[in-house]
């Protein structure tokens, strides 16, 4: 069984959406899954996959001890998948205590399945770290926009300070050194970590060991969503610098989806965009993504080499790339025919927009070299006539 925790530094970034559509695409090809909704705040998988009248979740196991697990592991209406409900209306959900969170997990841990995707809450509360850390191999969603790369690279951080604390037992010295860190609150933000695991492997080896075995073990995966051109995709590479550089952390990149007006359609249609329009691109792209998890589960097992990483990231790019040719393309088609509607016709501006920004910056890059050519003829050509 491979959990997959879902996660997001902030809100609206599609995490929900990769984790409903990700869990039928899996299921379709034949495995056993299994979706459970973690943002016990805020629960709406069950409307992502177009589930209504579900009375009972992980908040009333959680608050009844007359109910089995497996009580509230329903059936979805699709081959393959079961849903385990969050359920945001009861007070309290958002903030599990101890006891609560180790028996979900162990409940969790139990379950028949080839596959558990847990859809976590955003932002870097304990519930959602926590969630989020049952596995090493968590995938964090995120989007071009700077504030939702920062956000995804500071829940990544928390996740780091939170292995570091499950790391160092009490009453050793990193312990003590940790505590009095996390005690001063206002410094932690401008920790270097590089430098603060040097300072734990100074003076408590062994706890600095534990913690390194730990962060081995972390390697989560990354899939940028809401693309509107493939210059984005380079961001994913921005983030992983930061990762490797200030947190000893490497990602595996998923892959990447571009914004669809479809999955507004889809989800008012109270159906999954992967079965409301399996040929589009944003299906595609989760089928996409699917392959690849199911490929590597099959294949190869963290901690990756750095190829295999930096493959992923190229790959990415070309995905970017070809998926972008297919969108002009099909807005093409749709302009030569009488279903264009507004929203479309927007994109296509758009795209004609980003093709025009992309040859004005060629035009300048040959103009820039004309010039630099013109430059270096002029040094060499001899200068006749008159007195030097």
């Amino acid at each position: 069984m491979q959990i997959l925790p879902i996660a997001s530094g902030k809100g609206g970034v599609g995490k929900s959406l990769l984790s409903a559509n990700l869990a039928i695409a899996l299921a379709q090809a034949g495995n056993k899954v299994v979706i459970t909704d973690l943002d016990l705040g805020a629960s709406n998988i069950h409307i992502m996959l177009g589930l209504s009248g579900v009375q009972q979740g992980i908040g009333v196991f959680l608050s009844r001890s007359d109910l089995k697990f497996d009580d509230i592991v329903l059936n979805t209406g699709f081959e393959n998948l079961r849903f385990i409900p969050g359920d945001g209306e009861i007070p309290g959900m958002a903030n599990l205590k101890s006891w609560q969170k180790k028996k979900l997990i162990k409940c969790l841990l139990s379950l028949d399945a080839d596959y558990i995707i847990a859809d976590c809450g955003a932002g870097t509360n304990f519930n959602a770290l926590d969630f989020f850390l049952i596995s090493g191999t968590g995938i964090i969603v995120t989007a071009p926009p700077p504030t939702a790369g920062l956000n995804a690279y500071l829940f990544l951080k928390n996740c780091v300070f939170r292995l570091m604390s499950a790391s160092f037992k009490r009453g050793t010295s990193a312990r003590l050194y940790f505590q009095e860190m996390m005690e001063k609150g206002s410094d932690l933000q401008r920790v270097y970590l590089p430098a603060l695991f040097q300072v734990i492997a100074d003076i408590d080896p062994e706890s600095y060991s534990i913690f390194q075995e730990k962060l081995k073990a972390f390697q989560p995966s990354l899939v940028l969503n809401l693309l509107e051109d493939p210059k984005e995709a380079e961001k994913a590479d921005r983030l992983r610098q930061s990762c490797r550089k200030y947190l000893n952390v490497d990602m595996t990149h998923l892959g990447i989806i571009y914004r669809d007006d479809l999955q507004d359609v889809a989800l008012n249609s109270r159906l999954p965009i992967i079965a409301y329009k399996p040929g589009s691109i944003l299906s595609q792209s989760i089928y996409r993504i699917a392959d690849k998890i199911m490929h590597q589960d099959s294949e190869t097992a963290p901690p990756l080499d750095i190829d295999s990483l930096n493959d992923s990231y190229e790959t990415a790019k070309i995905e970017a790339e070809v998926d972008f040719e297919i969108k002009i393309r099909y807005l093409e088609e749709l302009m030569n025919s009488d279903e264009l509607i507004p929203g479309n016709l927007a994109e296509a501006v758009k795209k004609q927009q980003y093709e025009i920004a992309r040859l004005r910056r060629e035009n300048n890059l040959l103009k820039t070299r004309l010039v630099k050519a013109g430059a270096a003829v002029f040094k060499k050509k001899p200068v006749s006539g008159g007195n030097t």
